[in-house]
């Protein structure tokens, strides 16, 4: 098991890939934390995590606000002593093209996305330099790389999330940090079952593996980089897209 016993908090991790990545952060020996918004597919999930014979915690948290991302992670070292990994996967999107974006919608998708990436890991980061080890692991998105046609607030977060990583990578290194990011291209969540065939099938056709991809194959990623294994490993943006952008 890669990561046995460690302790791990997921953010969005109700539905797609952050509870693919609960999940498979739990067959490789780690206890999680779901971080999710909705009750009750945060609920289910934890369930789910038990069910592999971890333990598991339940926090309803809006990633966006400070304060309650503050107060999960006190109730999680109360539990649990410690925080060894943190995955960055909360998010939504609320698509428009250029001259229809609103100035609500971008600042919604810019502080779950990109404000709530460091909420987290200002959150974690004091024990984690206290004990010398820790991964953090932030869910970009190919758009934040190429960019995406009605997806202005969306691509510019994930940008953001991009260089927030490294910047971060940068200066958490000397403790012994690692600081990852995955940028998934076209992966099978319940946001995309929702796209029209016309737009998915557009995508496919570019993608030279031709095929959408299954949020267990980001999982597989994010888990890699949260082990040892990927200890020489910060800063890295790894595609996982199919080529797609290649």
């Amino acid at each position: 098991m890669r990561v046995k016993d460690k302790k791990a908090i997921v953010t969005g991790a109700g539905q797609g890939i952050g509870r693919s990545i609960a999940l498979k952060l739990a067959q490789e020996g780690a206890h999680v934390v779901v971080a999710e918004k909705n009750t009750e597919s945060g609920a289910k999930a934890k369930r789910e995590v038990e069910s592999l014979g971890r333990k598991a915690l339940f926090i309803a948290v809006d990633v966006a606000d400070q304060s309650a991302v503050q107060d999960m992670v006190g109730q999680v070292l109360e539990a649990w002593g410690r925080i060894d990994i943190l995955v960055n996967n909360a998010g939504f999107d609320r698509g428009a093209t250029l001259l229809k974006v609103r100035e609500g919608d971008w600042d919604a998708v810019l502080e779950v996305h990109l404000k709530g990436t460091l909420n987290c890991i200002q959150a974690v980061v004091p024990q984690m330099v206290e004990n010398q080890y820790g991964k953090i692991v932030n869910i970009s998105s190919i758009y934040g790389k190429s960019g995406g046609i009605a997806a202005v607030s969306y691509s510019a977060a994930k940008g953001g999330i991009i260089g927030l990583t490294k910047s971060v990578a940068r200066e958490l290194g000397r403790h012994q940090i690692n600081v990852n990011v995955v940028l998934p291209g076209l992966t099978l969540t319940p946001t995309i079952a929702k796209m029209p065939d016309k737009y998915r099938n557009m995508i496919i056709e570019d993608t030279p593996l031709g095929r959408i991809g299954q949020p267990e194959e980001i999982a597989n990623v994010v888990v890699f980089l949260a082990s040892d294994e990927a200890s020489y490993m910060t800063g890295a943006a790894v595609e996982v897209s199919g080529g797609w952008n290649m």
